[in-house]
């Protein structure tokens, strides 16, 4: 079992529109499904810490209703810690949840940017899906390039903002801003499932493509566990070889002493 951190925005509303936003349930519920279902275990933490807001639930989603209802969820849904707090030794994975309000506050994070570069330092496995990829701009490794520089993102598109009529009323386009710091965008068509796996990089373009976001991850994290496995059953026969030596040495010793 690994552990995987969900990050969620702070911000409640679009801009100055007074139009309500927050995480998007959707985007957080089915990797959440992914994640438990693999055994995994799953902590939440957000930008301010504390209970961050959220999306309407969609009723007719039994994994968006099973996600508001789970008490474990709900207990840690209720005090998030700061992302900036957290200790990224924790973590093996990192899961980037969207919704409008990230792109107002994921950017400019320093403790998402050092939380993300962490755990990817360390060979750890980072998604994100929608808007959770403008949690990616402005982190830089420790190698001294940006996270996003050469590789191939997914993300929510510029056709995708005209769509949801937010294209006036977003800071940026994030598509646009990710291909600014070196990134490679590719996209579905308007609201079509895109997944892109690049390394231990995993991105997605919408909500459509959350569950499929998750499960690239999860294919991540099991080669990471046959790894770590396989090193455990090396290590368990050099032990036994080494035992087996000893016995037989002290065999041979006893023998000799005998003649």
């Amino acid at each position: 079992m690994k552990k995987i951190l969900m990050v969620l925005t702070s911000v409640s509303e679009i801009g100055d529109t007074g139009e309500k936003t927050g995480y998007n349930v959707a985007e957080a519920a089915h990797p959440w499904k992914v994640f438990k279902d693999s055994g995994h275990f799953v902590d939440f933490a957000s930008i301010q810490g504390g209970q961050p807001p959220q999306d309407e639930v969609d009723s007719e989603d039994p994994i968006q209703v099973a996600f508001t209802q789970d008490e474990t969820t709900r207990a840690g849904l209720y005090n998030t810690a700061r992302v900036d707090v957290v200790d990224p030794e924790q973590y093996d994975a990192l899961y980037l949840v969207g919704g409008h309000g990230a792109m107002w506050d994921f950017p400019d994070s320093k403790g998402l940017q050092n939380l993300v570069a962490s755990v990817y330092n360390a060979g750890g496995v980072v998604g994100a899906v929608c808007h959770g990829p403008a949690g990616l701009v402005n982190v830089e490794l420790k190698n001294g390039f940006r996270l996003v520089a050469g590789r191939t993102v997914a993300a929510f598109t510029n056709d995708e903002e005209v769509a949801a009529g937010k294209d006036k009323v977003i800071p940026f386009f994030l598509a646009d801003r990710l291909e600014e710091q070196g990134a490679t965008h590719v996209s579905a068509d308007v609201f079509a499932e895109k997944v892109v796996v690049d390394e231990r990089l995993v991105t997605g373009q919408n909500p459509a493509s959350a569950a499929g976001v998750a499960k690239e991850m999860e294919k991540l994290l099991a080669e990471v566990i046959h790894h770590e496995k396989a090193e455990e059953q090396h290590e368990a026969e050099a032990v036994r070889a080494e035992k087996d030596a000893e016995k037989t040495a002290r065999k041979a010793a006893a023998d000799d002493a005998q003649h």
